[in-house]
């Protein structure tokens, strides 16, 4: 995958003057969906530090019942406490996991941080086993930064 070809198009979709935040970010996570064909299910979290819990935002893929996560709590969960991106190749190797969907394998979670704070994060599931690389990290971290200037 060359994630370099896709970053222009990120930048594009993020900065459409008629739309909404959340509308560019559902928009962003079609896009993403639709390019990587292992990115099955695309959506931000966001947190809320005073009841310590993540709350689910604009996303493209299945529905999710999944949308308030405990700090501390599952892939996304745990992110919100680590500051950290967490790569998942194999769900069912993970004690701490909410699973979605029988069809989820793997899974990434990039947070997105402003002004130093971890707002949220970008989480993608796949339903390949191992998809995801450095490549993927680097490429997510940079749509998190563009994200950010958002906020």
């Amino acid at each position: 995958m060359n994630f370099e070809a896709l970053q222009t198009s990120v930048i594009e979709i993020l900065q459409k003057k008629d739309f909404s935040r959340d509308e560019k970010l559902k928009n962003l996570c079609k896009y993403l969906s639709e390019r990587v064909d292992y990115y099955n299910w695309v959506g931000f979290y966001f947190a809320n530090h005073e009841n310590r819990t993540l709350h689910l935002g604009p996303y493209y893929g299945a529905e999710t019942d999944h949308t308030i996560i405990p700090f501390g709590k599952g892939i996304c969960g745990q992110v919100a406490e680590s500051n950290a991106n967490f790569v998942v190749p194999d769900v069912s190797a993970q004690d701490n996991y909410i699973a979605c969907s029988i069809t989820v394998k793997s899974e990434i979670v990039i947070p997105l941080f402003v002004n130093g704070i971890n707002i949220g994060q970008l989480d993608i599931d796949s339903h390949t086993l191992n998809p995801f690389t450095a490549a993927d990290e680097r490429f997510l971290e940079f749509v998190n930064h563009e994200v950010a200037k958002l906020f």
